[in-house]
């Protein structure tokens, strides 16, 4: 395929768009060549001006991927050192150079040359117009770098954000916000680098530059992988607050479907998630403990849906055989978070919830010892709700009376630890907060979104 053919074909795979881009910013990159060349005609020192641009090709290689279709060069420091020391049209020359460490096709070699070149020329640009206002001093030499690389980079990355957004990969902000960060970051690391590479191949030698580049490159591409890395670090924060919220919404829709069949004990499984929450606190757990221990308060008795139509709904007392139906709950709960993704734990803790530190307790009848730490949270948080709230065969017991109860019972059926970090919340506490009537129960019992960590309110 001649030449002219392999051109043609590949402008009919362009989009008019891209095409436009690409044609534009050629005609712009070789005008500003043919202008340099016809006005300064030199580039310096033409072996210095290769072996930049050999090195700049061979730094394309190590491009680093920041998200999706971006990419980010370790080319930039031989490209802005030449800018600095050789002006325009050597910077234009190494920084178009490195289109060679590239396997981009035709097309994108010829924007990328273009704009590199383009670039080169702005860098270099600016870093004269700071020498010829300032001088060539030590101080100069660092303003005219630190000019020079804040110029490539915001050209440099203007140009990459329009060509992701002609290419359809997103729109030209996302790229930007996603580059904006790199260029803050790598300006401080460029201009150093560049200033001490420009002071020592002027007042030392050029041979100097073949021992300073390689670590210098090194560098470079370290801080890069370095960026690269935190803002994957980043993401996974991003995706686990996301994964959070997702848990926290289906614990929630699961409890909405209990709340609709059992009127009477509607907004208890939030009120034992916040008591929960608050109890751990109290006892100085970690974060994630204290937003796992909300989790298990707020699915403890989703195995209730499991229970045979009618239970949850019988007005009067349970049977004999009925509250053995009924203590199969936790057994069903565990059944049904244990088929859940990361509800490992949080099922071993439903499981547990009815045990009691003597080993009275059901399902499994284990002491305390075996018991988990969650799972005796929950079992206080709940057995105090249950007491202060209306249930169809007895009335709600004071809060002094169930707070009374829980301190009977404490090394039998109760974790003395747990009664007592929940005894001193709730002395502290308002009565709205003690009856799980407050604005917070309200709340709870309508979002999907993580409830912090917090002490009751004080009256």
């Amino acid at each position: 395929m001649s030449i002219f053919a392999r051109v043609e074909q590949v402008v009919a795979d362009l989009s008019p768009r891209v095409a436009v881009y690409i044609a534009t910013v050629t005609a712009a990159a070789v005008s500003v060549a043919v202008l340099l060349a016809l006005t300064s005609g030199s580039v310096g020192s033409w072996p210095g001006v290769l072996g930049l641009a050999a090195v700049a090709a061979l730094g394309e290689r190590g491009r680093i991927t920041l998200r999706g279709k971006l990419t980010v060069s370790i080319s930039l420091l031989p490209a802005i050192f030449a800018a600095v020391l050789y002006g325009p049209l050597a910077a234009m020359i190494v920084f178009g150079s490195s289109v060679f460490g590239l396997s981009f096709p035709l097309a994108g070699r010829i924007s990328y040359l273009a704009s590199r070149a383009i670039t080169g020329a702005a860098a270099a640009g600016a870093a004269a117009a700071v020498t010829h206002a300032l001088g060539t001093g030590v101080g100069e030499i660092l303003a005219a770098s630190t000019a020079a690389a804040t110029v490539a980079e915001f050209v440099d990355s203007a140009f990459a954000s329009a060509l992701h957004q002609l290419r359809g990969y997103g729109p030209w902000i996302v790229a930007a916000r996603e580059l904006f960060p790199v260029i803050v970051s790598s300006v401080p690391l460029y201009s150093p680098f560049v200033t001490v590479l420009v002071l020592a191949y002027r007042d030392v030698s050029p041979w100097t530059l073949a021992l300073f580049f390689a670590p210098a490159l090194a560098a470079q591409r370290w801080f890069l992988m370095y960026q690269d890395q935190r803002r994957l670090a980043d993401d996974l924060q991003v995706a686990n607050a996301q994964l959070k919220a997702a848990n926290l919404s289906f614990a929630n829709g699961l409890i909405a479907t209990l709340d609709a069949r059992d009127r009477y004990t509607a907004g208890h499984s939030a009120a034992v998630a916040i008591y929960a929450r608050d109890i751990a606190a109290r006892m100085s757990l970690s974060e994630a403990e204290i937003a796992l221990a909300y989790l298990c308060g707020l699915v403890h008795d989703i195995g209730k849906i499991g229970l045979p139509a009618g239970l949850l709904e019988k007005p009067g007392a349970l049977t004999l055989e009925e509250r053995r139906e009924m203590q199969r709950h936790s057994e069903i709960g565990e059944k049904i978070l244990a088929n859940v993704d990361t509800y490992a734990e949080i099922a071993s803790v439903v499981r547990h919830h009815h045990e009691r530190v003597d080993g009275q307790g059901y399902p499994d009848g284990i002491t305390i010892e075996e018991i988990p730490l969650l799972s005796r949270i929950v079992a206080v948080a709940d057995a105090y709700n249950a007491m202060t709230s209306d249930r169809p065969y007895r009335d709600a017991m004071p809060s002094r009376v169930a707070r009374l109860r829980l301190a009977q019972a404490v090394e039998t059926q109760f974790d003395t630890a747990v009664v007592a970090a929940f005894e001193a919340i709730l002395a502290g506490a308002k009565e709205d907060y003690r009856l799980a009537k407050g604005d917070e129960f309200q709340h709870a019992s309508s979002s999907v979104t993580e409830i912090p960590a917090a002490e009751a309110a004080t009256a």
